[in-house]
């Protein structure tokens, strides 16, 4: 399989890739921007050890000197964990990183994006982004929305952060095309909490049935595909007290003035410091549990198609 020229592909990536077996994208963003040290390389190598475990290969995508990397070894991801200068790159923050030779993690839009031009067709992340609340009058909307709309990947989450307008990402993602097929529920997850009490398009709770939807749509050709995936119960924190926090991490960030990519890094950490750590156990157990199922969903599209 010919390479896009401006990647690094990673020789055990390269390999799977080049036999047809399972391969999942992880996003770098989550160890330099959405994590304190040391929890953020810990948890970076527990997704990859997940993603082994599940009988897939992981890919961390990640720009380093300039280079824009697909599959990241230990010295790397320690690099970006510790690393206080390593930017937050979106789509069109690539090019820029890699010219100037410098540091990037890649976001949901980007990792999506580079993950596409390697040949892989699944990623697992947190949760994606979406429009803001306010984002009316603000015009405040995520690129991942229009990645999803562009691209095709399979993209597993627990849903979009709660500090969204939830309803309106919907409708964006609605009139792009691009499904939401939730696991476990009916409903799309909300991040830190199972439910957002707004519907998803369908529910399909096996793996085998998203790959069949996943396959069908592509061969349509359709763009990206969200897959909800709900936080354990174990580890999800109630709507109440998660909208108390918000509301002062918010009213905060305003008075700071910040927004746009700056925003959703403070107001992640406030939510854990406001939570007492609670928020960030929270997103660990459910990336972890996204991988998990990202890898199986990337088994079920490396296996032949029923007939």
């Amino acid at each position: 399989m010919p390479w896009h020229p401006v990647l690094e592909v990673h020789e055990e990536v390269a390999q799977a890739l080049l036999d047809g077996r399972a391969v999942v994208a992880l996003e770098s963003t989550l160890i330099a921007h959405g994590m304190p040290w040391p929890q953020n390389l810990q948890t970076a190598q527990a997704l990859e050890a997940i993603v082994r475990e599940q009988g897939a290969v992981p890919a961390t995508i990640a720009v380093l000197h300039g280079r824009l990397h697909v599959g990241l070894d230990e010295r790397q991801l320690q690099q970006l964990a510790q690393d206080r200068g390593v930017a937050k790159l979106s789509r069109r923050d690539l090019a820029r990183c890699m010219v100037s030779g410098g540091h990037g993690a890649t976001t949901v839009a980007a990792t999506m994006w580079v993950a596409h031009l390697a040949g892989i067709r699944v990623f697992a992340t947190g949760g994606i982004g979406g429009v803001h609340r306010g984002g009316a009058q603000s015009w405040d909307v995520s690129a991942d929305l229009l990645e999803l709309a562009r691209t095709p990947v399979a993209v597993v989450c627990a849903g979009a952060k709660r500090i969204l307008d939830l309803e309106r990402t919907l409708e964006v993602l609605e009139t792009h095309g691009v499904p939401v097929l939730a696991r476990e529920q009916d409903e799309l997850a909300a991040f830190w909490c199972r439910r957002s009490g707004l519907r998803a398009d369908a529910r399909l709770d096996d793996c085998a049935a998203l790959a069949a939807v996943a396959r069908q749509h592509w061969a349509l050709g359709g763009a990206g595909m969200v897959v909800s995936n709900p936080i354990p119960a174990a580890y999800a924190l109630s709507e109440a007290e998660v909208d108390g926090w918000l509301l002062q991490a918010e009213a905060e960030a305003q008075q700071q003035g910040l927004r746009g990519q700056a925003l959703t890094p403070y107001v992640l950490r406030r939510m854990a410091e406001l939570s007492g750590g609670r928020s960030l156990a929270s997103n660990i157990a459910l990336v972890k549990h996204n991988a998990a199922v990202a890898a199986s969903l990337a088994l079920a599209l490396a296996a032949p198609p029923s007939p």
